[in-house]
């Protein structure tokens, strides 16, 4: 099993999860160069998710992994997504937490790249303004600062802080890049995890048909999964509930 985390997140955030499949799975455990307080490397210059796919694929190559389950969370959902679209039958099964493969359609089911560009691109220079210190210790602020939809996104991340370049272009990627036609090429079986709410005020209680509606491309249809309780950070939000998804998901 490979666990992917999301955006500034590092494997830790997937502690609660590997200790619960540890005797039973082999656990390879996921960290993007450049998120939480590891070096960058080559990740402080270009694109992050397509070239951590790339990399994930060859280490399941190298490795000789035999069609190993795939959870990624966030941005590393759309990560997740990549690697199976590109490793076809070398990937078992992909669970998805709380992912779209175009995330400005959860807000809006009919926006395009071209709409949320502009919006990218301020996040963008506006993370290269911050230093390195700032963007681990006042990601809320950063949100707050940027306006009303950054302040969701930067609050409910499970924010570890990074590289700057690599986190600013990271965020790039998860408000631009749209993956709804890579979707066919998948032939593993899909998982959708998300958080849910009960209460109608709440804009998680709307949210089931916008993430149908992101992955209605897939070959095979996928699964969903609501967790009630649950934001953004599901496994850390509502574990005992998202533990038993991961359960479902492996039988």
């Amino acid at each position: 099993m490979i666990l992917i985390p999301g955006l500034a997140s590092t494997s830790a955030v997937w502690a609660r999860t590997a200790s619960a499949l540890e005797g039973r799975y082999r656990v390879h455990l996921v960290t993007v160069r450049g998120f939480g307080a590891i070096p960058p490397g080559g990740n402080a210059e270009g694109l992050v998710g397509g070239p951590a796919a790339a990399e994930i694929r060859r280490y399941i190559v190298e490795k000789g992994l035999t069609r190993p389950a795939v959870i990624g969370h966030s941005m590393g959902g759309q990560i997740a997504l990549r690697v199976a679209a590109d490793a076809g039958p070398r990937v078992g099964r992909v669970m998805v937490v709380d992912a779209s493969p175009f995330f400005p359609s959860l807000i809006n089911a009919g926006a395009t790249t071209g709409d949320v560009e502009p919006l990218a691109r301020l996040a963008y220079q506006g993370i290269l303004l911050f230093g390195d210190e700032a963007l681990k210790t006042h990601a809320a602020s950063l949100g707050a600062d940027m306006g009303g939809a950054a302040d969701n996104l930067f609050g409910s991340l499970g924010w570890q802080g990074g590289d700057r370049r690599t986190l600013a272009q990271g965020l790039y990627e998860v408000m631009t890049v749209d993956l709804r036609a890579r979707l066919p090429a998948i032939t593993a079986p899909v998982t959708v995890v998300y958080g849910w709410s009960a209460d109608d005020r709440s804009p998680r209680s709307q949210i089931d048909g916008l993430f149908r509606a992101g992955y209605r491309s897939l070959r095979t249809p996928a699964a969903f999964e609501r967790i009630e309780g649950a934001e953004h950070m599901v496994m850390i939000d509502q574990p005992r509930r998202f533990q038993a998804a991961v359960e479902r998901f492996l039988r």
